[in-house]
């Protein structure tokens, strides 16, 4: 049920008999139900596979050394490009059609196949050349195998738009589970036995196939022998404008590991991943939990603009209450973290790691909003507002690029506040929820992280510990000072996060 038909059945409450009034009741019930069964189960697979993938990446860093994941990471960007292409957009834009038939979704399968094909192709005859530009030789093999990996995900996609369009995280949790487990296990004994960086490569191809073999198996859809063109154009005047927009941010993310690796060196660019995976994971964590159903959601409710501010409302408070708290941790903490989890072979990686936590406080906020964008059908007005903070933050990095690997990040912490800003600038526009009342709604949850990071500061200078003791310690105390805090100054964020993990039923209407 979507947000359409629960308005709907509020409309006619007026006109309904008791009897109507009690289904109806029961009918919201059962959707906020299901979106709450949703969002656990969201949160399920994220924590199963991101958090699987965390643990596992922590035990390589531990048996390899920065050059290998520096050279998987100067790869990121072709690799990306490529499965930029390969979607085509078409996902979302299956996912914010309501009324799809099976020949647009078989179009779209087909579609995939087909680029994918051509984009694996265009990788491996490019190969040589990424090799010479990197001065590298071990990276054209890299490319070929990351190549077939391409390909090889192609034949899951279209099952995995279909089951976020259903809401179905328990089969995507599943899924992700096993890939993870199984992929970490083999790289994990590979990494042991001295392969280096091709346990990494191997972890990634082991991923795409137990997601393919299982998402066939556990999900029912099967293509039809159709391909319409019409349905293509269609899907693609949504999706094409997202293609192009996700285009320039895969270039912007990755130009920086690129820059690192050819004009420093591949183990400066592995120290860059590693700091900017460990600062993306609660990200990634939280924005996968809440806007893989968000998106779903605002999709189902476009319309109803008022509606659409309050979910978006409700959507950052919640959000941010985790976000605030666990990326102050980071900056405070990221020192004693990176010993306990990598070991003292990464110890550069940390004044890295503090910059880019402090870049990604306000992420979970203009992602949401552009969410909401994309959910209304403003596929045009996402793409030239991501074409203008993407070629903004190019040129940022590029510059930076010349006072070294430091300047890089804060080039990029720079252009984080400046993407909120323009984001919320279009929530204003069209939902009249910008910046400034975002910000206002959550200055509590600001307020409460200022004495936690205090506390945490004072505490980093005090105790003296084992790395892995003083960062439980201390961390443990600044939750505890957060929530205490919170407690007090910001009942709306506790109220939500209660509701949302069924400690208490949600508000009465």
């Amino acid at each position: 049920m979507t947000f359409r038909t629960v308005l709907q059945l509020k409309r006619s409450l007026s006109n309904s008999t008791l009897s109507d009034v009690s289904v109806s009741i029961k009918q919201m019930s059962q959707y906020h139900e299901e979106t709450r069964r949703a969002v656990k189960w969201s949160a399920i697979d994220v924590f199963m596979r991101h958090g699987v993938q965390f643990i596992i990446s922590v035990i390589l860093a531990r048996l390899l050394v920065p050059e290998d994941f520096g050279l998987i990471a100067m790869l990121t960007l072709f690799v990306s490009i490529a499965a930029i292409f390969v979607d085509g957009g078409l996902g979302s834009a299956l996912i914010q059609r309501q009324h799809a038939t099976h020949t647009d979704e078989s179009t779209i399968f087909f579609f995939n196949l087909i680029v994918a094909g051509f984009a694996s192709v265009l990788l491996c005859l490019g190969a040589p050349i990424i090799a010479v530009f990197f001065e590298n030789a071990v990276l054209m093999d890299l490319t070929y195998v990351l190549a077939f990996n391409l390909f090889l995900g192609a034949f899951g996609s279209i099952h995995t738009t279909l089951l976020v369009k259903e809401i179905n995280f328990r089969t995507i949790a599943r899924t992700g589970a096993f890939a993870s487990i199984s992929s970490g296990t083999l790289a994990i004994i590979l990494a042991m036995q001295g392969f280096g960086v091709w346990s990494l490569a191997l972890q990634a191809v082991t991923s795409s196939a137990v997601m393919v073999v299982l998402l066939w198996i556990w999900h029912p859809w099967r293509p039809v022998w159709a391909f319409s063109l019409e349905s293509l154009r269609s899907l693609f005047s949504f999706g094409g404008y997202e293609m192009a927009a996700n285009l320039a941010d895969a270039f912007s993310t990755n130009l920086n590991v690129i820059l690192i690796g050819k004009l420093f060196s591949v183990k400066e660019a592995g120290f860059y991943d590693r700091a900017q995976k460990t600062q993306q994971l609660p990200i990634i964590v939280m924005m996968n939990i809440i806007n893989r159903v968000a998106f779903s959601v605002f999709s189902s409710h476009s319309t109803d603009k008022p509606r659409l501010a309050q979910g978006l409302k409700r959507a950052q408070i919640t959000a941010m209450a985790v976000n605030l708290p666990v990326l102050v941790s980071v900056i405070v903490l990221a020192e004693p973290l990176v010993l306990t989890l990598f070991g003292n072979q990464w110890l550069s990686a940390v004044p890295i790691l503090q910059v880019l936590a402090l870049g990604g406080l306000l992420w979970p906020l203009h992602v949401m909003n552009l969410s909401v964008l994309k959910a209304q059908g403003r596929a045009d007005v996402f793409f030239w507002i991501t074409i203008l903070k993407k070629v903004v933050l190019i040129c940022m990095i590029v510059l930076a690029s010349f006072y070294g690997v430091m300047a890089i990040a804060w080039a990029q912490v720079a252009s984080s506040f400046l993407a909120y800003l323009i984001n919320a600038h279009y929530s204003r526009v069209l939902l009249g929820y910008g910046a400034v009342k975002q910000i206002r709604d959550l200055s509590s949850l600001f307020a409460a992280s200022v004495p936690m990071a205090i506390v945490m500061i004072l505490l980093m200078e005090w105790i003296v510990a084992p790395q892995p003791i003083k960062l439980i310690l201390i961390g443990l105390i600044g939750a505890t000072t957060y929530l205490v805090v919170c407690k007090l100054l910001c009942k709306e964020a506790m109220d939500e996060l209660l509701v949302l993990a069924r400690f208490q039923p949600g508000p009465k209407k």
